[in-house]
């Protein structure tokens, strides 16, 4: 394998597939958000809730829109980059790839179908079960997700044919530790940039003095309360896969402590055991993305006590304009320790794609240094423009705040106004009324 071939097919993965990521954590946390607004709306039947619902439902809806095509295109590079992979490990991978691939792009675009353009044509009860399945099924797309990725870092539950892997046990694999605490890892920090999202948005209205001075102050409480409790919950994870890691992954372990001696001792036992070779990935990469990663959990652990103090107060929530522009700041601060705690994950398990089984060398396409630098250029412009359109689009949408048109938003004429057909029963819909 060129070398060359090998570093620029690991960069093109690392680019489509963190920053896939990226939308993913949005898209997960506000999901849940939603849906429990939609329920407290539904419920308690308070037009401030389904004002919110439309809002946040609006901007959940472009960051899934724009994240999908960003699936499209990590999977279409993944299999021409790395068809090594697919030939030794797909038998084992192929089935949770394939069964996310219909949760995904079947069940969970289906209901959120239903949901989007169900609004006033569903009655509530169904509408409300329409965000509900399609936030079981985002959880269950990236637990599929991380069961693949799972298999990666930890293999388990597998067996060899013929020098390609095969699946033997299916419940090893659905239950792999690596998979599952990696799960609720993951599920903690989608409810963690959500919560900083909808705090930096709501802080952006409130320092501006906006008229909604009622929904964002409630927005920015319920981003606040939101984050402290999904912060402690993705440290407890974290530490979890830390105190597993020196078992899993001991290579990986000793390079982040920076122990020389460590590090020595694992690459003697694993030359004796596969061969000569240098089985010591990036300390670089892998003690960085680590260091990075809990930097920003310090920083936003003390963003989250201060912030949780601060909300209990009126006065503080509504003009103290210092916290208003810290929490805008703070609002990529989830995002930098998501993609530090990926690359410690994903740069420390190297030189293996299946740890302990298959080489990332031996798993590349035999692919030209050429044809490879032409694909890492498209796909890297590809994904730039979807990550500018995806900002820009939020941004401009953010800013124009709880407008009356939009998602939700009831074009059936009024007969108020001497336009034909017959009021909306408000059992039939949430409440949005206009302003």
């Amino acid at each position: 394998m060129h070398q060359d071939v090998l570093d620029l097919a690991r960069l093109q993965f690392a680019l489509t597939a963190g920053g896939h990521f990226l939308f993913v954590a949005l898209t997960l946390g506000l999901a849940t958000v939603v849906a429990v607004l939609q329920t407290l709306a539904t419920l308690g039947r308070k037009p401030l809730y389904a004002r919110m619902v439309r809002f946040w439902g609006r901007l959940y809806v472009i960051n899934y829109a724009v994240g999908i095509v960003t699936g499209l295109v990590m999977e279409f590079q993944f299999g021409m980059a790395w068809s090594g992979l697919t030939h030794e490990a797909g038998n084992v991978l192929g089935a949770s790839l394939a069964v996310e691939t219909i949760v995904a792009f079947f069940v969970e675009s289906t209901f959120l179908g239903l949901w989007i353009f169900g609004w006033n044509r569903l009655n509530r009860w169904a509408h409300l079960a329409a965000i509900w399945i399609v936030v079981l099924t985002a959880y269950l797309s990236a637990y599929w997700i991380l069961v693949s990725n799972g298999f990666l870092n930890h293999p388990v539950g597998h067996a060899s044919e013929g020098g390609e892997l095969v699946l033997d046990d299916p419940v090893a694999v659905l239950t792999n530790p690596s998979a599952l605490l990696a799960f609720g890892h993951v599920l903690a920090g989608a409810l963690l940039t959500a919560g900083f999202f909808m705090a930096g948005v709501s802080a952006y209205h409130l320092f501006r003095r906006s008229p909604e001075w009622e929904f964002f102050g409630r927005s920015l409480r319920i981003g606040v309360f939101l984050s402290a409790p999904a912060l402690m919950a993705a440290a407890v994870f974290g530490g979890l896969q830390f105190g597993v890691l020196a078992t899993f992954q001991p290579m990986k372990s000793a390079v982040f402590s920076g122990k020389a001696a460590e590090i020595a001792r694992v690459q003697a036992e694993m030359a004796e055991r596969f061969g000569p070779g240098d089985y010591v990935p990036s300390e670089a990469w892998t003690r960085g993305g680590g260091l990075v990663m809990l930097l920003c959990f310090a920083l936003m652990m003390y963003l989250c006590f201060a912030g949780v103090i601060l909300a209990c107060f009126k006065k503080a929530v509504f003009r103290f304009r210092l916290w208003h522009l810290v929490l805008m700041a703070a609002v990529p601060l989830p995002y930098l320790a998501m993609i530090g705690g990926w690359v410690f994950r994903e740069a420390g398990r190297q030189p293996w794609v299946v740890y302990g089984l298959l080489r990332t060398e031996d798993a590349v396409s035999d692919l030209s240094p050429g044809t490879m630098r032409l694909s890492l250029t498209v796909f890297t412009t590809v994904f730039v423009a979807l990550a500018l359109l995806d900002a820009w689009l939020l941004a401009r949408h953010a800013r124009r705040g709880p407008v009356e048109s939009g998602l939700g938003h009831d074009e059936r004429p009024d007969p108020a106004d001497g336009g034909e057909g017959t009021p909306p029963d408000p059992a039939d819909s949430l409440p949005a009324p206009r302003y």
